[in-house]
């Protein structure tokens, strides 16, 4: 009895490890897979895209060009603010830009809300100041390499407990 259940262990064992091997390069670590699909300013100018098509919704339904009811329409916006929401996950270079990112989005989520209740000055509004927060976040990423290395202590410096005179110093 004692060499048949460790034969079933042994055998289940042997199986799952070889159902559930994959290669090195379809292995996913943590949120790696489901974002970064894009470099940061592709993801800023996806972004930017999304809530133009936002904002051309919202003029096409004031002009009264939009077929069918005001709740389709609304829903057709609320749309393309869901999917810059999406987009602006893929923006992500550093702390100070992804704080930012995150401000931005509280204006994309107000609109959204505001076109939800029935706002559209109000969603118009809230969309044109999330449309500048998203343009001013490319100037966030355009820190040189230079910058970066004079910005930096050296290691051993740090370990030493010597002065680096040439961390932050630019050129």
């Amino acid at each position: 009895m004692k060499l048949l259940k460790s034969t079933v262990i042994a055998t289940t064992l042997a199986l799952s490890l070889g159902l559930f091997s994959t290669s090195a390069s379809a292995v996913c670590l943590g949120m790696a897979c489901m974002y970064n699909k894009m470099t940061p300013i592709e993801g800023i100018d996806a972004t930017l895209g999304a809530i133009t098509d936002a904002l051309t919704a919202i003029q096409v339904r004031n002009s009264g060009g939009a077929a069918g009811n005001d709740k389709d329409s609304d829903e057709v916006i609320v749309n393309h603010i869901k999917e810059a929401l999406k987009l602006t996950k893929e923006i992500n270079a550093n702390d100070k830009l992804d704080r930012n990112r995150n401000r931005a989005n509280d204006y994309l989520k107000k609109a959204r809300v505001a076109v939800q209740g029935g706002d559209l000055p109000k969603a118009t509004e809230d969309l044109e100041e999330a449309e500048k927060r998203f343009v001013a976040l490319k100037g966030m990423i355009d820190l040189t390499q230079a910058d970066r290395a004079s910005q930096q202590t050296h290691m051993l410096n740090r370990i030493l407990d010597t002065p680096d005179s040439a961390a932050g110093a630019r050129k």
